[in-house]
């Protein structure tokens, strides 16, 4: 896929962003982006685990779509258009207990209405932890 991006990607505006949401509390940070993707990671503690010391599915989910939908709603002219989310699904191949986990988003559909992305999340060595996919909606901007 080619540039979806309309303008270069300011990984510092993303991150000023996430100041006070739930993206924050999580530890999530912007990290990298290139002509159809984004990167960012996540850390894996007391924030982000379930009780058993694993890496809780939810945060992962939370993840993918603060990539997904932040990549995507880089694809629409901000004045006249917002992405939301209409469906996500995530699929958690391997179990992480500490360290950090980083998730990419690509496009695979950017469209006049609707977006999809796959939001891939890796472990510090590199293997899949989870894939996600997730759908917006490209809707008229309030």
């Amino acid at each position: 896929m080619s540039r979806v991006f309309h303008q270069p990607v300011d990984l510092q505006q993303l991150n000023a962003l996430s100041r006070n949401t739930l993206i924050e509390h999580l530890g999530i940070v912007f990290t990298a982006a290139g002509e159809d993707w984004l990167q960012a990671t996540m850390p894996v503690d007391e924030r982000t685990r379930q009780p058993y010391g694993l890496l809780h599915g939810g945060a992962s989910v939370v993840l993918a779509e603060t990539l997904g939908s932040s990549a995507g709603n880089l694809c629409v002219d901000p004045d006249r258009q917002v992405c939301v989310g209409l469906e996500i699904n995530a699929n958690h191949l391997r179990a992480a207990r500490s360290g950090m986990v980083t998730g990419t988003a690509r496009a695979l559909h950017v469209g006049r209405t609707t977006q999809v992305w796959e939001i891939r999340i890796e472990n510090e060595a590199g293997k899949p932890v989870c894939v996600s996919r997730l759908t917006l909606a490209v809707v008229a901007s309030a």
